[in-house]
């Protein structure tokens, strides 16, 4: 991606190494309370119809429910045990996609969080995932 990330919104860069950092840059921003990401699409991240790749889409989704839930886990760090993603519509090489997270639930070492990608108006994927939080040892 080349030039300024701020577009409409206030977007910074989430400063993330690994395979996010792979597919991005990472990018988030505060709405309304809840911290929203996003990712500028390219033909990098396309598959052979010019959509973006379903694995593009769920790795985006993992990443978001993980840092959420991270959070919430007051920084302890989290792995996915399950995730179960819908694929709704299409999202083109191009688009700005965007994702957030909700946690619905936390008991002792497990998280259930839900999360929604969208480009502009339009709903492109929901998963649900299971997250179990790693406790450091002492």
């Amino acid at each position: 991606m080349t030039g300024n990330v701020s577009s409409r919104h206030d977007w910074r860069k989430v400063p993330i190494e690994g395979y996010v950092d792979l597919i991005g840059p990472l990018l988030s921003r505060r709405e309304e309370g809840r911290k929203i990401y996003g990712l500028h699409t390219g033909q990098q991240h396309q598959n052979a119809l010019g959509s973006v790749h379903g694995g593009v889409i769920t790795g985006l989704l993992d990443q978001v429910i993980a840092m959420e839930a991270w959070k919430a886990a007051d920084r302890q760090p989290t792995v996915t045990v399950q995730m179960d993603t819908r694929f709704v519509s299409a999202a083109k090489s191009g688009d700005l996609i965007e994702a957030h997270a909700t946690i619905r639930h936390g008991s002792g070492s497990m998280m259930f969080v839900d999360a929604d990608l969208v480009s502009g108006d339009r709903l492109v994927a929901t998963a649900t995932a299971v997250m179990k939080i790693v406790r450091k040892a002492d």
